[in-house]
């Protein structure tokens, strides 16, 4: 970001600023002058702990398959179905054949696609790495079986090197196999080897077809999905293809657009004979995703083999879900498993979306141990939601203004009289500002939520001035600090924090901070494509909510400020004739004890609904001439509302 001064400011006194520490527990002081850390995590915190955690459990159980579907599900942290469809086509078939295991649905699967029945020969008691086969069978060949650090289980099979130490979690579990496993295995290799040369003529073709500019069209949506969604990793039997950190083969935070380590970078001048199958496949199924939703399918197939079987597979589950919620079959099946009635597919599907979305609420699950993202299509709304958007609503009512039974009628009510939106309410400076506090409030305590956060931009006529002189440049220079977050702890998150209500203070800085970045990230994303804002950094504004399990796994913040369980419900906003998507959300978060579940997304869906609304009714006084501004939700007001205004002296206890 550039480090623009506040208007008015010099360069020098900006910097000057910037040297200061926004922590509330260290306002004033310069920053990262303490001789420690307050908070020192452990060295296995996250994902690395939770895979220790998971390894361990495993070796307490009794059988094969016991073994393996902890591993599958990282002890009950994610789908078995996501690592099942991580596996490459040799680990596959030696799972199948060993435990019985495979995603393929025999109802569903063709004949030569079926899952297998449990294998006769699976060695049911073998005790973990002892080598000994459980029945009178004889051992032709010793596998292994183990838990690499990337979450994914690896398998050693016959002709493969025994596995490395190294990039493993916990050792190997050695798996003895007996001539019926071999045989097994090699049935469902052969077919896994059949289907994966018809999968690439098929791609091959499908992409000749494209011509040489179309294929080029296609690396460039996919490079640019790539550099504006969030991290992903895939795979192509034991390749990789990910944006994300320092393994990156692909454009995104640090491989910059036509980097020449980028795969799809890579492949743009080649001729298409010279692309290997792995690219293939990557560059179409990439295609079939982002044709069916947009660049945040990709991360659908997060953590998982990217092949057009497992595509398929995906967008016949959506396929069903959407003509569930449109009560007829709107979206017909796919004709064949090829690339063009794939296609096909794909393209109905995002022609739907819309109007899916208007019958139903679509959403996300997240399962933060492998960044894996399902779309799912809600049903109606229940007793617990109801009950949630009651306890909102009769906050709201007692402290704002508003009359009215549900979130819909004080929309209506805030719609008929949204002057005292502009004008100072309580200890607040504007009405916005009481209503945007007193609804993340309202959602901690009707939630029973550890946190609850909602946020917006600070000023509303300046992005109305700057989008009719269509200063583009400038909105994308603007910094975090044009934007606000308004963080609301429940007090009793203090025993996440030490007891300490300053720590709690800090950590609701930190995720105010964070908010606001976010802010800034996806702005851009709203504004026409002009050069500047083509190269300023910023991913796709999210359109649809999401619920996540186990976010304290990858993302720093999260590991260190206990982001477990969470709802996100972004909403859009009109300001001055122009659609921001993303633009204001609320987020509800909880550092243990029971997940949020599709009722209490709904329910937090209709109060970003109602703020939204109340923010978007802001723009057209803001459009009309009237001076709003949001002040508050700073450090110092984050200090003052978690702490109580504690005296300075006593912040860092």
């Amino acid at each position: 970001m550039s480090a623009l001064p506040e208007r008015g400011e010099s360069r020098r006194a900006a910097n000057a600023r910037k040297r200061i520490s926004r922590r509330p527990s260290r306002l004033g002081l310069v920053a990262g002058a303490t001789l420690k850390p307050d908070r020192v995590r452990e060295a296995d915190a996250g994902f690395p702990g939770l895979l220790k955690r998971a390894w361990r459990r495993a070796e307490q159980t009794d059988d094969l398959r016991s073994f393996v579907e902890v591993l599958l599900t990282l002890d009950g942290h994610v789908p078995a179905d996501v690592q099942l469809r991580a596996l490459s086509a040799a680990e596959e078939a030696a799972l199948a054949a060993l435990c019985g295991l495979s995603w393929r649905a025999p109802a569903t699967a063709a004949p030569d696609d079926a899952a297998p029945a449990p294998a006769t020969a699976a060695p049911a008691t073998a005790a973990p790495g002892d080598g000994t086969s459980g029945d009178a069978e004889e051992t032709v060949f010793s596998g292994e079986i183990a838990l690499a650090t990337s979450g994914r289980i690896v398998l050693r099979v016959p002709s493969a090197a025994p596995l490395k130490a190294d990039g493993l979690v916990g050792g190997v579990r050695r798996v003895p196999w007996t001539r019926a496993t071999l045989d097994a295995y090699r049935a469902q290799l052969r077919r896994a080897e059949d289907r994966v040369a018809r999968t690439v003529a098929d791609c091959r073709g499908w992409l000749a077809e494209q011509g040489a500019e179309g294929r080029g069209e296609l690396l460039a949506q996919a490079k640019e999905a790539a550099l504006r969604t969030a991290p992903f990793v895939l795979y192509q039997q034991g390749r990789q293809y990910t944006n994300f950190r320092d393994h990156n083969t692909l454009t995104g935070k640090t491989l910059w657009p036509g980097h020449p380590d980028c795969a799809l970078s890579s492949l743009q001048d080649l001729p298409l004979e010279l692309w290997s199958d792995h690219d293939v496949q990557l560059v179409v199924c990439l295609t079939l995703l982002i044709r069916s939703a947009g660049p945040g399918r990709v991360e659908e197939a997060n953590g998982t083999q990217l092949t057009v079987d497992h595509v398929a597979h995906m967008l016949e589950r959506i396929r069903v879900g959407y003509n569930a919620a449109l009560g007829r079959d709107q979206v017909p099946p796919a004709a064949s498993a090829t690339v063009a009635d794939l296609h096909e597919l794909a393209v109905s599907l995002r022609s739907h979306r819309g109007e899916v979305a208007r019958q139903a609420q679509l959403y996300r699950e997240i399962h933060g141990a492998l960044m894996h993202k399902i779309e799912k299509v809600a049903g109606p709304c229940a007793d617990l939601a109801r009950a949630r958007e009651d306890a909102v609503t009769a906050r709201l009512t007692s402290r704002l203004p508003l009359r009215g039974d549900n979130l819909a009628e004080l929309g209506e009510a805030l719609a008929a009289a949204p002057g005292w939106l502009a004008a100072p309410h309580g200890d607040f400076a504007t009405g916005l500002e009481a209503l945007v506090y007193e609804s993340a409030a309202a959602a901690t305590e009707a939630f029973e939520a550890d946190f609850a956060m909602s946020r917006g931009m600070r000023s509303l006529p300046d992005l109305i001035t700057a989008l009719r002189e269509e200063r583009w440049a400038e909105i994308c220079d603007w910094e975090i600090t044009r934007f606000f977050c308004c963080v609301v702890p429940d007090p009793s998150a203090a025993r996440h924090f030490g007891d300490s209500a300053a720590a709690l203070a800090d950590a609701a800085w930190a995720m105010s901070s964070r908010m606001q970045y976010n802010s800034w990230h996806f702005i851009a994303g709203n504004l026409p494509k002009a050069p500047e804002v083509v190269d300023r950094d910023h991913f796709v504004p999210p359109t649809i909510p999401d619920v996540a399990f186990y976010s304290d796994q990858h993302h720093h913040g999260h590991v260190n400020n206990n982001v477990r369980f969470s709802i996100r419900s972004p909403q859009s906003v009109v300001v001055d004739g122009r659609r921001f998507n993303g633009f204001v959300d609320l987020r509800l978060l909880r550092c243990d004890g029971d997940p949020f579940g599709e009722q209490d997304l709904l329910a937090a869906h209709r109060v970003s609904a109602f703020t939204a609304r109340a923010t978007g009714l802001v723009a057209e006084l803001a459009a009309a001439g009237e001076q709003i501004e949001v002040t508050a939700f700073d450090s110092p007001w984050h200090w003052s509302a978690v702490t109580g205004g504690a005296d300075p002296a006593t912040r860092a206890s």
